[in-house]
């Protein structure tokens, strides 16, 4: 099965023992104690001495360190024990009430918690003579001896050692999983923040300049609005740009300034001005009294207007577009849709090439269990629609602009 079987796992750090440790020396040293003074089966006790008690919690120690030094610990444990046990058996007559040593059962548990495959067996192997040793000369079956003490309860106790280290190294898989899926979630997040951001301004500022540099010469008043427009949407750009890629920072060193907030359903009206001052008419109709939105969800809406009208004006052609956002009660909507006769377009890719727009809309809506649909429309054109639920609550459907 490999060398590996049982690899060692013992405590990182200082070995200095923790009130755990502590609990766990006392408590099984006690129940050492109690049987040591506790009477037989026949009612004949060992005979206390103060050697022996002091032997008996001597225990206390080694248990002290067992974590971080979990062989030695046995050790010691198991010659304590067998200085007891041969004490005791001077007198044929008595014996301790129980079978294992609470001590010695601690010892071989951790040792199976944290030692080697070969620690393992030589801790058994160790531990079954000295527990042996209490029963000389006293006339117990051979059989139900090697029975309890050499297979069922050493087999008990290094099985429970090495469960728990398997459940202990599986709580170490599913956080380090845990982490990992972390970081790719936000990988992913910041490259759909990155791809909206690209493809719309570098979109915009494309057709923008295009649009100054025919009219430069006939028109030079609506060359200079078009220049314009294309250094807002490039200051615009880089500033979203930098807040994305200081995610990305591995330093602590808080910034400067403090970084511009995320945009919103209340930045849609620039995308629509964007989109018209690019060349694309596009009008706004809002319905239902707005009120604010959690920050991810007016996120969402936001970067879905802005994809689907960057995709319309690189495919739909010559065309108008129109963008609905509705209020209702417990959900929000919105609508983009264009009368485009030019649109190439598949119905599951709207923004043609690799069709990551599509994918990261449909993350987008999947994250608030909302719905998407996207295609085209019966009399033309293209359209994109996004449903996203709201919180519990009632909301004014009233009102319309």
């Amino acid at each position: 099965m490999g060398r590996d079987f049982f690899p060692p796992a013992p405590p990182t750090g200082r070995a200095r023992p923790t009130v755990g440790d502590a609990a766990v020396a006392v408590v099984a040293v006690g129940l050492d104690m109690l049987a040591y003074l506790s009477p037989g089966e026949e009612g004949t006790g060992a005979p206390f001495t103060v050697l022996g008690a002091l032997l008996v919690a001597t225990n206390v120690i080694p248990l002290l360190f067992r974590r971080h030094h979990p062989v030695p610990a046995l050790g010691a444990v198991l010659v304590v024990q067998l200085a007891v046990n041969l004490g005791l058996t001077v007198d044929p007559g008595t014996t301790m009430s129980h079978s294992y040593g609470g001590a010695v059962a601690v010892a071989l548990y951790t040792v199976a918690r944290y030692g080697g495959r070969r620690a393992v067996a030589l801790g058994v192997v160790a531990t079954v003579p000295v527990q042996l040793v209490r029963y000389a000369g006293e006339g117990v079956p051979l059989v139900g001896l090697l029975v309890t003490d050499v297979l069922v309860t050493p087999g008990v106790i290094v099985a429970v050692g090495l469960a728990v280290r398997q459940w202990h190294r599986q709580l170490d898989i599913n956080r380090k999983l845990l982490a990992d899926r972390a970081v790719t979630e936000e990988r992913r997040r910041i490259a759909r923040e990155l791809h909206d951001v690209v493809a719309h301004h570098i979109t915009t500022m494309y057709l923008m300049s295009g649009g100054a540099r025919s009219t430069l010469d006939r028109d030079p008043e609506i060359a200079r609005e078009a220049l314009m427009t294309l250094e807002e949407s490039g200051r615009t750009a880089l500033q979203e740009m930098r807040q994305l890629l200081g995610v990305l920072r591995s330093t602590e060193t808080p910034e400067e300034a403090p970084s511009e907030p995320q945009p919103g359903v209340d930045g849609i009206e620039r995308l629509v001005a964007d989109s018209t001052a690019a060349g694309l008419p596009t009008e706004l109709h809002v319905t239902g009294r707005p009120h604010p939105l959690p920050m991810t969800v007016g996120l969402t809406l936001y970067r879905i207007v802005q994809e689907a009208l960057t995709n319309a004006r690189k495919h739909a052609g010559p065309a108008r577009a129109t963008v609905r956002l509705a209020y209702l009660e417990g959900r929000v909507t919105v609508e983009v849709t264009d009368d485009g006769t030019g649109d190439t377009r598949a119905p599951d890719e709207p923004g043609g090439g690799s069709g990551y727009g599509l994918l990261g809309m449909r993350e987008r809506i999947a994250l608030h269990d909302g719905s998407l649909r996207v295609g085209g429309r019966p009399e033309g054109g293209f359209q994109v629609v996004a449903s996203v639920p709201l919180p519990a609550g009632t909301y004014e459907k009233d009102g319309t602009r």
